[in-house]
């Protein structure tokens, strides 16, 4: 399986192929923006997923960081998620970005940071959200706010690029699939599996491959 270091390397590639991605903004008029982090740190202390092997022997390889919502929030509780949210009136994209991952993680990060920008997903719950990718880099470390987050992940990109990757199934409730991302012995949904998708493919792979059509399983459309 294809593995990759957290180095300066790998920044400066994720740099170049998102500089050169035709980025596809959505018609927000009567969307609400939000807008993630995507961000790029390494292994380090472990994914700590179930079906994840020999974690902490990958500790220099890079990953991205994904938390799960806590149970309490009354907007997809328990689901898998990048650090964001809502855009706040007077904030750019990139501002709400580094804003929610310092809230919910802990970890403050600035705009020279920033690597780029991926498509906007348009979710079922009525966002225009944009994916902001950040390099975070090695030796990040986080602190939950456990009022909006159950628990903090780093996942191994090398996770992302596994053979059954991604993972499509179909509802009478749509023309499109529903696209999944396995996690060891778990799977991450769309919208936040879509951007993952996206990721791998224009950062990883350097494949202009669009996600936008994808659909999302009922749960994340509340």
């Amino acid at each position: 399986m294809q593995s990759f270091v957290c180095n300066d390397d790998l920044r400066s590639a994720i740099a170049q192929r998102l500089a050169e991605f035709p980025v596809r903004r959505a018609d927000s008029s009567d969307l609400r923006a939000a807008a993630v982090a995507v961000v790029v740190t390494d292994v380090g202390p472990g994914a700590d997923i179930p079906g994840i092997a020999d974690q902490r022997s990958w500790s220099d390889q890079a990953a991205l960081l994904l938390t799960r919502r806590a149970a309490t929030l009354r907007n997809h509780p328990g689901q898998w998620a990048f650090p964001g949210g809502r855009v706040e009136t007077g904030e750019t994209l990139v501002d709400a970005a580094l804003r929610e991952t310092q809230e919910e993680v802990g970890v403050a990060l600035t705009g020279a940071n920033v690597l780029g920008f991926l498509d906007d997903f348009v979710t079922r719950s009525g966002f225009a959200m944009t994916p902001v990718v950040v390099w975070g880099g090695p030796g990040l470390v986080t602190h939950a706010d456990p009022a909006e987050v159950a628990s903090v992940h780093r996942i191994p990109l090398r996770e992302f690029c596994r053979d059954d990757a991604p993972q499509l199934s179909y509802t009478d409730s749509s023309d499109h699939p529903i696209l999944r991302m396995p996690v060891g012995d778990d799977a991450i949904a769309a919208p936040t599996a879509a951007l993952i998708y996206q990721f791998r493919e224009v950062c990883l792979m350097d494949r202009r491959t669009r996600v936008a059509h994808f659909e999302q399983p009922e749960f994340a459309w509340r």
